[in-house]
């Protein structure tokens, strides 16, 4: 039994740096050559986690191969539009200007009724008041609608506005980020000072604790256990 706990773990473990080098990609992101080098990995992982007689060599090998032939492929798609194009295909128009591309659709058997339902996943049930839809080579429904359709931004009415920037996370579950500290020039005695205001005496009281670009500290406590 230990014997298969191990390979189990040796597999796990290989098929997660697989993945983190095909880089940070949800599922509806991925290409199809993606997909497919994915379901093999699977496959190929489950052989020998489930059968102690075959070598663990014997999975670790097509697993190593994929990796190769996945790194291949992606540098050669970068540096090749045709290759890039034979892979991974172009986008594809299925309305242009309010009116459905026929053609398209029937090309890539895509129905109306599946056009229809992206089309209200993405806020825009009227397909007069799209300028383009896009099936990009992902499989995604890109969305673009006339001008006179788009949400309202500051921009169009000339409405100035300041800079916000994303806030920066300083502690979450007790660990306090001493990276993120560090990047806005603070320190975990500065950090301890502001939260002893909201009457937080320990770090590991401390849920989570951001603090934005104008310098206003967000933080949560944890709940207390029922005793």
């Amino acid at each position: 039994m230990l014997i298969g706990i191990i390979r189990t773990l040796i597999l796990f473990t290989v098929v997660v740096v697989f993945l983190r080098l095909m880089g940070k990609r949800q599922i509806g992101q991925l290409q199809p050559y993606e997909l497919v080098i994915i379901i093999m990995l699977s496959e190929l992982a489950s052989i020998p986690m489930g059968n102690s007689g075959i070598p663990l060599v014997s999975g670790l090998v097509p697993i190593f191969t994929l990796l190769v032939a996945q790194v291949l492929l992606s540098e050669v798609s970068l540096k090749s539009e045709n290759t890039r194009r034979i892979i991974c295909g172009t986008p594809s128009v299925l309305v242009e200007k309010g009116r459905i591309v026929e053609g398209e659709l029937r090309r890539l058997r895509y129905n109306i009724n599946d056009l229809l339902e992206q089309l209200r996943s993405k806020s825009m049930p009227n397909i007069a008041d799209v300028e383009f839809a896009i099936l990009e080579t992902n499989g995604d429904l890109s969305v673009i609608p006339k001008s006179q359709k788009r949400p309202l931004v500051p921009e169009d009415i000339n409405l100035p506005t300041k800079y916000e920037g994303i806030p920066t996370t300083l502690i979450i579950d007790g660990y306090v980020f001493k990276k993120n500290l560090a990047n806005i020039h603070h320190s975990e005695e500065w950090l301890m000072d502001e939260l002893k205001k909201y009457g937080v005496n320990d770090f590991k009281e401390v849920l989570f604790a951001s603090i934005d670009t104008e310098g206003s500290i967000f933080y949560q406590a944890k709940a207390k256990k029922a005793v």
